[in-house]
Order: C-alpha cells, then sequence, then structure tokens
C-alpha cells in the first residue's frame, strides 16, 4: 500500500521512502502482478479484490466482467479513469502488463489472453521525456 506522510513523501508498505523521478512521481520496485498488487492495489480494492466502499467507492475486480477486454484494465491502470489514480508514471509498461495480468486471472477470473509492455505502451498517455 502506497502511503503519503504529511510532508508529501511517498512511503511504502514498510514505512521506507519510494524512489522519485524528478517530478517527485514514486517508482514502485515490486515486479510481479502478486507483489504490484498487494503492495499498492489492494490498500483500495481490499485484499480479495472485493472492492469497498466508505469514505469513497472503489470497485471490485473480482469477476469483473469489464475486464474481458485487455484494454479496459491496461488504460485504467496506466491513465487512471474517475477517482482511480493513473499508475503510469510511477509503474513500467511491464509492470502495468503484470499487474493487469494477475488481476484478470485471479479473484474469480479466468481470462486467457495476456497484457503485454508493448500493449501497455500503445494505450498509455505520454509520459515526461525521463522515463
Amino acid at each position: 500500500m502506497l502511503l503519503v506522510a504529511s510532508h508529501g513523501a511517498a512511503l511504502g508498505a514498510q514505512g521506507g521512502a519510494l524512489a522519485v523521478n524528478p517530478m517527485g512521481i514514486p517508482r514502485y520496485p515490486q515486479q510481479t502482478g502478486e507483489a504490484l498488487y498487494k503492495g499498492v492495489c489492494q490498500g483500495c480494492h481490499m485484499a480479495d479484490a472485493r472492492g469497498a466502499s466508505g469514505a469513497g467507492k472503489y470497485p471490485a475486480l473480482a469477476g469483473d466482467p469489464r475486464l474481458v477486454a485487455v484494454a479496459y484494465p491496461i488504460s485504467v491502470v496506466a491513465n487512471g479513469q474517475r477517482a482511480m489514480p493513473a499508475f503510469g508514471t510511477g509503474f513500467s509498461d511491464a509492470q502495468i502488463a503484470a499487474v493487469v495480468n494477475y488481476v484478470r486471472t485471479h479473484f474469480g477470473n479466468s481470462f486467457t489472453d495476456s497484457a503485454t509492455a508493448a500493449d501497455v505502451l500503445a494505450l498509455r498517455r505520454p509520459r515526461p521525456p525521463d522515463f
């Protein structure tokens, strides 16, 4: 889970500061889809991917029929959508593909096609030049 300290520094789940790019955007060290989901996504979507509501509404990813088209979750993770922040500046193309593939093959989802880093590159909005 990503935490933001009161002084604005990004902290990882263990409390250590995350590496940031020159624009101050966190770089996430996790590389596998499972590690990314557990370290970042489950903070909102919950460990079982069933979502949550309270101060905000976090949609369920478990059994989500919108995940059938691989382009949809790639675009949402990379570019954001409504209250979902864009992770395209903090995740590499390979990281986005990994977490999308993890979600699409776990939590009651059983989609067989896979996202690739090339798919992500084609769908992400342009990034700042330091990436």
